[in-house]
């Protein structure tokens, strides 16, 4: 009896229900924090003010007010949020070296963080229908794009990633946490998390599971279906110019859709498969899944999209 008491108060001490988590800046660079923070900086700058820009010329611009810019304008939305959700945990890193973060504000990150992966990855789905629609249907595209179908379209993809995240973030409060967390990346990741829990994780993972599937595993599917009836649509167009008219208002969606999802899964076998992997490779992964979306897709529309570009450039000069 006394030998299981020691062992409660052993367990006691190695546990605890109010954990702190200790985040990761760029492992074995920790002396040059202050000099890496300077890309950084410039990357976040530019997400901010790039995606900031977009939604800023669609709003006020009236020719832009259609059902391919709506959409857009959602994909800047997420991006923005995407961006915000981590800017402030990594650069607090590198400035300050303030690591400590609490579970709950840990829990808050991530609702946000995986909140907007999710929700980025509904955009994305509705912006290949949009494409489907403009190519293989384009007499009915204004009678099945209404305004109102977007709205629900838009609460539809807000919705279900509530739905999905909150569960998740639920399950964590009731797990014992080990006293020593330190984190894998400079932001609150929630397999990260799940792998420093002392106590039984097969909920949380069978959860975690039915996110991933409900999310990538119905929305990338849906994205190569679109694409495959895109193809098959040009294709069957005669002209090779007009094919080529067609098909390039799709480059800058299937970019979008390129630098969104290859980084995700990346990071998912590196978490899974790369145990072995140096810590900076984790680290360079993850912030890499993060920024690179909201840095490139703002530049990706204003380059592919001339009505942007055109938009972009008459606010500077007015």
């Amino acid at each position: 009896m006394l030998q299981i008491q020691d062992n409660m108060n052993i367990l006691n001490n190695l546990t605890s229900r109010f954990p702190a988590f200790s985040l990761t800046g760029i492992p074995g660079l920790e002396s040059a924090h202050a000099w890496i923070s300077i890309p950084f900086c410039c990357l976040y700058a530019i997400a901010l003010s790039g995606n900031s820009m977009i939604l800023l010329v669609i709003s006020t611009q009236q020719s832009l007010h259609e059902p391919m810019y709506y959409f857009l304008s959602m994909l800047s939305a997420t991006d923005l949020g995407l961006t915000l959700s981590t800017m402030s945990t990594t650069l607090g890193i590198l400035w300050f070296g303030a690591n400590e973060v609490s579970l709950d504000r840990c829990i808050a990150q991530m609702f946000f963080l995986h909140g907007f992966t999710f929700m980025e990855s509904g955009v994305l789905v509705s912006m290949a229908f949009d494409r489907y629609v403009a190519i293989c249907d384009p007499l009915r595209y204004t009678t099945i794009l209404t305004n109102s179908r977007i709205i629900q379209m838009g609460l539809l993809v807000i919705i279900r990633a509530v739905v999905l995240i909150v569960p998740l973030l639920v399950l964590l409060k009731p797990l014992s946490f080990c006293r020593m967390n330190p984190l894998s990346h400079s932001y609150c990741y929630h397999p990260d998390v799940i792998k420093l829990a002392c106590s039984d994780t097969r909920t949380n993972s069978i959860c975690g599971l039915v996110a991933l599937i409900l999310t990538t595993g119905i929305d990338t599917p849906c994205i190569a279906l679109s694409y495959t009836f895109i193809i098959y649509s040009v294709f069957s167009i005669a002209s090779p110019e007009e094919r080529y008219k067609v098909f390039s208002t799709c480059v800058s969606h299937i970019g979008a859709v390129a630098i969104f999802y290859i980084p995700m899964m990346s990071l998912s076998v590196v978490h899974h498969y790369g145990q072995s992997a140096p810590k900076v490779v984790h680290s360079m992964m993850a912030n890499v899944y993060l920024l690179l979306p909201p840095v490139l897709d703002p530049i990706i529309y204003s380059v592919k999209t001339k009505q942007i570009c055109k938009a972009i450039l008459s606010f500077l000069t007015k």
